[in-house]
Formats: structure tokens, C-alpha cells, sequence
């Protein structure tokens, strides 16, 4: 998981807690249960292979408990398929499955979702308004391109008629068994996966509430988010992880009570041995998200990830990734200089935190150490994380002794895996990775 993170207000606990619970909050569980145990499954056809798929809960949730996960960014076609017959609206409200529907294209194939002269095409057939909700009969799965999903697909036509956002709206617990499983493995122990259920539903909510209003989705499907493959990812285990932890969020402490606010509760897979302070990384500080130690990474990460090898990069593509990323950086002109001014030590390892960068103009400037690892190698492959260190290599950098994956703030994945291994509950890891935070229950 790698999130980037801004300066704006959020919506606090309260807001969401106010107007009550969700439609089937507490009877979540038993009627899930109740409904494989009479057979209520089908065969999802239209994806490549057979498999037996659970319907999805949640469809007739409060909007507030409904996510919209954007799967494809300016898009120009795509395919949909479904089990069941498929339906486009105008119009959709979240929490009804069968109101302001209308036949959308033929039900027999595939569909094929194109663009001519500004209009979204649904097969041969044009739609009249800028969004299409596509949905489909129980067990309300649909799939993208042969990738399978849960809930409903939201089609968003751009500003210029050129391109649309694929996006699927989906409710937060189903939603949340397509990124359990694929954030991480679903033999782990399950304390460890109701751990990463408990902070991935608290960083969806909290990115939905200050960042979903300003635009037409909440959280992106991939790392710049939370990683999501729908229905790929579940397994018996996943939905026990999430059913075990239903409705449970984190929220930050103030002094002895709960402070009514959600935080983001960042997580990344290897931290190395410590984790980083949320402020270092991502510019802003929040109570639970402060470095704590973690002796337990090492002995679940693989050693070749755990340790990563050297990696190189020229001047010539230091420069211009760095512009592309910056362009006040082209005062610099070329880049000549990459020093660590700025440094958090941990004994045997130390984290960089502050860059600072010459240019051939004689100007400098500086960069948070994550700006210019994710710039230099946005896959985040490469240079897995700033314990490393940077020295001049040839006609350019090489970065060394590099330990752990990914930014380090907030609970490291395979630390929790480790703490779950040693009989640790989930609560205890999230208590130790989230100091000063609180499990509550919004429904």
C-alpha cells in the first residue's frame, strides 16, 4: 500500500455515527450464514473459468457504507459480462437493487462499452447521460475486462466526451473481501488478516469522507490506495476475517476518551525492523501514527525481500523523473547532488526522511526521501524503501543496504503476521502499530 496524504478537513465519527446504523448491520453474520447454508449460490459465468460465488451482502446498506473504487482511469471501452441479466440506469441510488432500471443492451454476451461523438456506447446502443450505472440480478457480480467484481459499475464519461472512469460501487464489507486478500495472504493467521481488516476498513472510510466528495470515485483499486481484485482475492478465510470484524474501525485517542475522528490508517508490507513517523512521510502528523519498533517483520519477510539489492539510476534520468514529478526542480538543471540531510536512527539502520538536491545551476532544493524514492521508481520495486544508503556511482546514484518494502508508516504487514504468529490478538497489533487508538464499532 502506498497513500499519498493532503492538508484537507474530514468528516469526524460522529457525522456517521448519528443517523444510526446501516439496513442489516448486526444481522450481517446469520443471514450470510443462512443463506449458503440453504444453497442460495451460483455459477458466474463470463469470466474465463466456473466458480461458486456467495451473493453479495450489504446491497440495500446506507450510502454512507457503499464505496466507489475506481478500476479504470480514462478508459476508452471495456467489456462487461454477468450471470445474470444486465441492467443501465440514469440514476442510482445506493441501497436499492431494482428501482429506475432499465434494459440496457442485449443480455445474451458480453457487452461492449465504447465512446462515439462525446456519448458512452453500450454495445450499438448510445446512452443519453454522462453516467450509466450498470447492475445486474443476485448474486449481483459483474466482470470487468474478465475481472470479477462485486455490487454495481458506475461508467463516468469525462469533461470532453474522450475518455470515462470505469468505477465500481460496492458495499464496504464486500468491498473489503477483495482487499484483505489482496493485501495479504489468505493463509496467514487470521488475527493478523482481522488486524488488516480492521485498518483497511478505517482507511477506506476515512479516504471516502475527505476525498470522495470532491470527485466521482473514493479510492483507487490500486497501491496509490488500497489494492483491490474483487472477487479473485476472496477465500472462506478473507470473509471470516471480515465478517469477525464487521462494522470495526480505529479512531485516534485524546487523553482518556476517544477523539471522534477516523485517521488514515496507513500500512505498508516490510518496515524494516521500526516504523516512521506519519509526518516524515506524508506531511501531517496524527496521534496514533508515530514510529514504534518492530522485531517481528524479519522473521516472516523473505530475506531477498527483507534485504533488497543495490539499485542504480543515471544523472540523465534522475533529472528528468524528478522534473516530469517537479518542474520548479528545473531551476536546478541538471541534477549533480542527492544527500540525506535528514534522518531517523534506529541503532543498525537509520530511515531518510529529507533530501537534499544540487543542480548544475548551482540552486538546491529539498524533497521528503519518499517523494524521491516514488519518483525515481514509482512501481516502488527498485528502491523498496528509504533504510538505504545513497552514494555516487558512476555517472549517477546508487542506493544501498537496503532493507524493508514500502513507506513504513502505520502497521507493517508482515509485523502483524509475526505478533499473530506469537498468539497476539488482533487487537494487540493494531494497538502496538496504532499507539493510542481505539476499535469502535460504527454498526
Amino acid at each position: 500500500m502506498s497513500v499519498l496524504s493532503y492538508n484537507m478537513p474530514f468528516r469526524d465519527l460522529a457525522l456517521l455515527r448519528a443517523s444510526g446504523p446501516p439496513a442489516r448491520g448486526r444481522c450481517f453474520g446469520t443471514r450470510i450464514a443462512a443463506r449458503v447454508l440453504i444453497g442460495l449460490m451460483v455459477l458466474l459465468a463470463g469470466c474465463g473459468r466456473r466458480e461458486i460465488v456467495r451473493p453479495t451482502p450489504q446491497m440495500d446498506a446506507d450510502s454512507r457504507f457503499w464505496v466507489r473504487v475506481l478500476l479504470l482511469p480514462n478508459a476508452t471501452e471495456c467489456t462487461v459480462a454477468a450471470p445474470s441479466p444486465i441492467y443501465a440506469s440514469r440514476h442510482d441510488i445506493p441501497g436499492t437493487t431494482t428501482a429506475g432500471r432499465a434494459m440496457a443492451a442485449s443480455l445474451e454476451g458480453p457487452v461492449r462499452v465504447t465512446l462515439s461523438d462525446g456519448r458512452i456506447l453500450l454495445g450499438a446502443t448510445p446512452h443519453p447521460a454522462n453516467e450509466v450505472t450498470i447492475s445486474t440480478e443476485e448474486p449481483h457480480v459483474f466482470s470487468l475486462n474478465g475481472q470479477s467484481y462485486r455490487g454495481k459499475l458506475r461508467l463516468v464519461l469525462s469533461e470532453d466526451g474522450r475518455t470515462f472512469h470505469a468505477v465500481n460501487v460496492v458495499p464496504l464489507e464486500p468491498y473489503l473481501a477483495g482487499v484483505v486478500g489482496a493485501e495479504m495472504p489468505a493463509y496467514w493467521e487470521p488475527q493478523a488478516l482481522r488486524a488488516q481488516a480492521i485498518a483497511a476498513r478505517t482507511y477506506c472510510l476515512y479516504t471516502k469522507n475527505r476525498f470522495g466528495v470532491n470527485r466521482s470515485w473514493d479510492v483507487s483499486s490500486t497501491q496509490a490506495n488500497q489494492v483491490y481484485r474483487g472477487l479473485s482475492a476472496e477465500t472462506a478465510q478473507i470473509w471470516n476475517a471480515v465478517t469477525a470484524t464487521y462494522g470495526k474501525v480505529l479512531v485516534s485517542r485524546r487523553g482518556q476518551s476517544p477523539e471522534t475522528g477516523l485517521f488514515p490508517t496507513y500500512y505498508s508490507s516490510i518496515c524494516g525492523g521500526h516504523t516512521e513517523n506519519c509526518e516524515h512521510v506524508f506531511g501531517e502528523a496524527f496521534g496514533p501514527l508515530k514510529a514504534v519498533p518492530c522485531p517481528y517483520c524479519k522473521d516472516v519477510a523473505r530475506m531477498g525481500m527483507f534485504f533488497w539489492p543495490m539499485a542504480q539510476f543515471d544523472r540523465a534520468t534522475v533529472t528528468a523523473r524528478l522534473v516530469a514529478r517537479y518542474p520548479a526542480l528545473e531551476k536546478l538543471g541538471e541534477i549533480t547532488g542527492i544527500v540525506a540531510i535528514e534522518k531517523n536512527d534506529h541503532g543498525q539502520f537509520a530511515r531518510l526522511t529529507r533530501i537534499r538536491l544540487s543542480g548544475s545551476t548551482g540552486q538546491t532544493d529539498t524533497l521528503r526521501a519518499e517523494d524521491l524514492r516514488l519518483t525515481l521508481d514509482p512501481s516502488g520495486r527498485r528502491i523498496q524503501s528509504t533504510i538505504c544508503h545513497i552514494v555516487p556511482w558512476g555517472d549517477g546514484w546508487a542506493f544501498l543496504s537496503g532493507r524493508g518494502w514500502g513507506h513504513g508508516v502505520g502497521m507493517c504487514q508482515c509485523g502483524a503476521e509475526g505478533m499473530a504468529r506469537l498468539g497476539k490478538t488482533a487487537e494487540e497489533i493494531l494497538q502496538h502499530y496504532y499507539p493510542g487508538s481505539a476499535i469502535v464499532s460504527l454498526y
